[in-house]
């Protein structure tokens, strides 16, 4: 098995790691990279992974991490009031979103959904890499 304790800059990887959000988010699991070796991953506690990032350990081997696909509900509105309106409730339940031009993103919840469609908004599901922001205390590369 292979252990990954380090975050650095990225770089040409040897394997790559596709990995839903939920999984990103913790610093010590095990999985397998998309060419099938065994990896560990034991990071620093709060790391989040990003696609793009690339995971080594003490051999040397690169690996990049990339946003698998996942069912999310997609919000798109350029109506500035509606989609600050999308933003704040979605915020007020602590959901992690995704905020891209004129678009929300969020994992997929049929009550979520109800909300929005409530508030006007149309909602679609489609099967998207999820990169939810990183919140106002961590910083975000991309």
């Amino acid at each position: 098995m292979l252990k990954l304790t380090k975050l650095v800059n990225p770089s040409p990887a040897d394997d790559t790691l596709t990995l839903p959000f939920d999984v990103r988010q913790k610093s010590r699991f095990y999985a397998r990279t998309d060419g099938g070796r065994e990896v560990g991953l034991f990071l620093p506690r709060g790391s989040l992974l990003r696609s793009g990032m690339t995971l080594t350990g003490d051999d040397g081997v690169k690996i990049g991490v990339k946003a698998a696909p996942e069912a999310v509900s997609v919000v798109q509105s350029y109506e500035r009031l509606l989609f600050a309106r999308a933003c704040y409730h979605l915020g007020n339940r602590h959901v992690p979103l995704q905020i891209l031009d004129g678009e929300l993103r969020y994992l997929g919840d049929h009550v979520l959904d109800r909300m929005l469609e409530g508030l006007g908004l149309q909602v679609t599901h489609e099967h998207l890499p999820f990169e939810p922001e990183a919140g106002a205390y961590q910083t975000h590369d991309h």
